[in-house]
């Protein structure tokens, strides 16, 4: 008999893992309120995958495959879930028919075969969004808004039918014909089959909560109340980024949905500055998952509103739906324009557990935000269809590539979380494409050129054949073994494809297949002097390695012929190639030769430089890999060239991190200013106050407080004698005096405590830190663009938009806390931005050197930050310091006035 003794749960709820095992028919009872039991099922209707794994540790006796029924339960999911489990021998033999529907994060399967020992195997088990069919009816004139999003953002696949009366309530029909009625029992429903975790929130006192707000949010379609509605949500949200908890829930999609479904009542006010608060919070969620909001808010809402979307003219929906995005964008045979997520984008021709695919990055640089999307993309397909991907190394080019590249890629190939069945070379089949190309020259396909390589691009260029090109066979083999030797005469030709010299795609004017290349290969040595083209070697170990579809980017959508006809030539077997558009960023390069020469040129500090955009750079930035993925699957497998703005990755990035991240303060050193409170503490005492007030899983952090006071000069201009200010995590003070030097700078406050004054009434609210020998002294760097140009036009040279200052600099004091920072901390300093911790180094000094890189920190009023600079003709900008062509920069406090109060500087990064 076949059965289940053990069950243990190792579930990543983001920033703790729990671990619960205890045998399955002794299950405690304080657990058995969150089971829900699963059982045996022939397979799943329909197939809809994604990347979750399933942890179990299981043991098997009997080998009868009609005695394997069995039920059990497991920890922590409401849905009904269903497996189809073969007696595995191990339990790796049966992946393919298990099956899981519902909601498991960085799990992993651990099996034990029968009669031996134990062992760990990961498993890849496809994720259906929901095993069930289910289907959304409405009125066209009434479409739940909520519920669609909630469904879409959810990853829940809901068949939507608007046939519905006019003024029907909207219901949900599941396939064994329960129905739901109402858009407050959908939304409770679906949020708790969503994929996201917690989304319907992970205690009862959060669940209760997110009920309200769903009851609450109705309050938004009717007229009389949408202002005051407005304003108690903003009020609500003065020191909270979600309506409940640290984390999106269905609730924030809920107000969000009533909200945008005002059309142009909404927009007014969000265009205004009646609700800040209101208005950035549904920015953030909107910037967020801007692909499927913007969708649905064109398809369903209209000017005046929801439902009125049918009073808008078809060819403005679609013009709609083209600026509020840029990916995503395809064509259907209609010609109508379509936006599609990434999970709704089909592979050609694929067929379930029979795709391979490959990333195949050359050696020679660092993997970048370009190669990540790429490698996400084949990992997003392999997985979506049960598929195989392998890491190839496209190592045909000795004299750019090394093996500090071939590390540092697998190194950021494991960073970006992708898993592979193994790594291959393509100079592991140097012998058998030799062999290829010898065949090719015999059969004549192929010919040995020793025309000079300048004017043999010419004649490509103007389709004029060369004059070896109808040499005998004999003729080429006899120089093609000159080539392998690397003799003097050998060393002037190379292998050309014998294709068409007058088509008018040039990439078929006979391509070059083999040049030479004295320079040791950083594998083999000096095995070889000649070396195949990334066009010839490529198609030829695609076909070899098994490869169904090969994912290129666009920038290749000419040489896809030249692919295909090669592949034919060869007579191998066909490979489908799959395009996909090239991500691009503003301020950015990302070919690896120009970032080489950053590099070689002691513009940067080396490849993982926080400027450059390879995936080192910008995780040291502080970027969280999570943050990277979600941005590159946002962008989907769209074939359209876009230009992406980097506001958008770090938006999403602030969404992970500023939850969770600890809050510390810092003042800068140069012309920092001293506050005396005349009636502060004689002696300094000390509180334990939270290090993020909304999660206390950051822990505490001891605050002294004291007479003496230190805050920013920038923080000391602004304030005007007899004004009240608030003193972060302390309380209110009253500045009597202000003292300045000849120069009329500020040098120091006076002024006395006003404790019990409220702090909505001030206008400033100023960090500090007390006068103490305890602080930690601190590096702040901060970052600007490599470039001064957003995009390079054809033929521009990037020496000439070099940015001159990409790095500044500045000494600062941290609270005492921060000397128990780690390399790679993320934290927050207050009014300043967020940074990461890169260096601790112990100095002779009485506190440590901690050296930090500004990682994030943007707000709307910034947003045109560069237009404002050049209207006013200054050359550059950052942090508030102007500089003027063959000038010495100078501090411009005007500008800080352009920024909240609550922030003390901004920087466009």
């Amino acid at each position: 008999m076949l059965y289940l003794n053990q069950i243990v749960l190792k579930l990543d709820l983001h920033h703790s893992i729990p671990l619960y095992s205890f045998p399955s028919d002794n299950i405690p009872v304080g657990f058995s309120i969150a089971f829900q039991h699963f059982s045996i099922s022939p397979g799943p209707p329909s197939l809809d995958y994604s990347f979750y794994f399933l942890s179990l540790n299981t043991q098997y006796s009997g080998t009868g495959a009609s005695e394997a029924s069995t039920r059990f339960k497991l920890i922590g999911f409401r849905a009904l879930s269903t497996f189809n489990c073969q007696p595995p021998s191990p339990i790796a033999a049966a992946a393919p028919s298990l099956y899981y529907c519902g909601r498991l994060r960085n799990c992993l399967i651990l099996s034990e075969s029968l009669g031996g020992p134990a062992k760990e195997e990961p498993i890849k088990v496809p994720l259906f969004k929901n095993m069930m069919e289910k289907s959304l009816s409405f009125a066209a004139d009434s479409p739940p808004l909520s519920v669609i999003a909630v469904a879409k953002i959810g990853g829940i696949f809901v068949k939507l039918d608007s046939n519905l009366p006019s003024g029907s309530t909207p219901f949900l029909q599941l396939t064994c014909g329960s129905k739901l009625h109402g858009t407050t029992v959908l939304l409770r429903y679906l949020g708790r089959e969503a994929a996201i975790p917690n989304f319907y929130r992970q205690n009862a006192l959060e669940a209760g909560q997110v009920d309200e707000w769903l009851e609450y949010a109705s309050i938004f379609s009717h007229g009389s109340e949408f202002e005051s509605g407005c304003a108690y949500v903003d009020e609500y949200l003065l020191l909270r980024t979600f309506l409940v908890g640290s984390s999106l829930s269905v609730a924030d999609i809920a107000i969000w949905a009533g909200l945008a479904g005002a059309g142009q009542r909404w927009e007014s006010i969000r265009k205004s500055k009646k609700y800040q608060n209101l208005v950035r919070w549904f920015n953030s969620i909107a910037a967020e998952y801007n692909v499927v909001l913007n969708e649905l808010t064109a398809e369903y809402v209209g000017k005046k509103g929801l439902g009125k979307s049918s009073m808008i003219k078809p060819k403005e929906r679609e013009q709609r739906v083209n600026q509020s995005t840029s990916v995503n964008r395809e064509s259907d045979e209609k010609g109508k324009v379509s936006t599609r997520s990434t999970s709704e984008i089909e592979l050609p021709h694929a067929k379930i557990g029979e795709v391979w695919l490959r990333f195949a990055p050359e050696p020679s640089g660092y993997l970048h935000i370009g190669h990540s999307k790429a490698a996400l993309l084949n990992q997003y397909f392999a997985q979506r269809y049960q598929g195989h991907m392998i890491i190839r190394f496209d190592d045909t080019n000795p004299s750019k590539e090394s093996n500090e590249f071939v590390e540092n890629l697998l190194k950021d190939i494991d960073t970006l979380g992708i898993t592979y069945e193994k790594v291959t070379y393509t100079s592991d089949y140097f012998p058998q494409l030799m062999e290829m190309a010898e065949r090719l020259i015999r059969q004549r396909k192929a010919y040995v050129d020793d025309t000079p390589r300048e004017q043999m691009q010419k004649e490509r260029m103007d389709g004029i054949e060369s004059k070896c090109r109808n040499n005998s066979p004999e003729k080429n083999l006899e120089l093609w073994k000159e080539m392998i030797a690397g003799t003097e005469r050998g060393l002037k030709c190379c292998l050309r494809g014998k294709l068409n010299m007058q088509d008018p795609n040039k990439s078929l004017r006979d391509p070059v297949y083999y040049r030479c290349n004295p320079v040791p290969h950083h594998r083999i040595g000096s095995k070889y002097k000649i070396y195949p083209t990334y066009d010839f070697a490529c198609p030829f170990v695609d076909a070899i390695e098994g490869i169904t579809h090969a994912l290129r980017s666009s920038e290749y959508h000419d040489r896809n012929a030249q692919y295909y006809r090669i592949l034919e030539d060869m007579e191998l077997r066909k490979v489908h190639i799959y395009e996909f558009s090239r991500l691009n960023m503003v301020y950015t390069l990302l070919s690896k030769r120009k970032l080489l020469w950053f590099v070689e040129n002691g513009k940067v500090d080396g490849w993982d430089d926080p400027r450059f955009p390879t995936v080192q750079g910008i995780v040291r930035r502080g970027l969280k890999i999570e943050a990277l993925v979600q941005f590159i699957l946002e962008q989907g497998a769209s074939k359209n060239l876009n230009l992406m703005e980097w506001d958008k990755l770090w938006t999403i990035n602030k969404k992970i991190i500023d939850p969770v991240c600890p809050r510390h303060t810092a003042v800068v050193v140069e012309q920092r200013v001293m506050l005396t409170l005349m009636d502060g503490p004689e002696k300094p005492f000390v509180r334990i106050i939270p290090r993020h007030k909304k999660y206390e899983g950051a822990g505490s952090k001891a605050t002294t407080y004291t007479k003496r006071i230190w805050i920013d000069h920038a923080d000391a201009v602004c304030v005007s004698q007899g004004e009240e200010i608030t003193l972060m995590d302390w309380g209110n003070a009253v500045v009597k005096e202000i003292l300045k030097d000849q120069d009329g700078n500020v040098t120091e406050l006076i002024g006395v405590l006003h404790l019990e004054g409220s702090v909505k009434t001030t206008k400033l609210k100023l960090t500090w830190l007390p006068v103490i020998d305890e602080l930690v002294n601190l590096s702040l760097f901060e970052f600007d663009y490599l470039i001064t140009k957003k995009k390079l036009e054809e033929g521009e040279d990037f020496v000439d938009v070099l940015n001159p200052w990409t790095k500044k600099e500045t000494a600062a004091l941290g609270d005492s806390n921060m000397r128990n920072l780690k390399r790679g901390d993320i934290i927050q300093l207050e009014r300043k931005g967020y940074f990461s911790s890169v260096a601790l180094i112990s100095t002779t000094m009485a506190a440590p050197i901690v050296y930090a890189e500004y990682s994030y920190e943007i707000e709307k009023a910034g947003q045109n930050l560069r237009e404002l600079i050049s209207s006013k003709n200054y050359d550059w900008y950052n942090n508030g310091w102007l500089v003027f062509e063959n000038k010495q920069p100078r501090r411009d406090p005007n500008f800080l006035k352009l920024f909240p109060n609550n922030y003390s500087k901004q920087v466009f990064i």
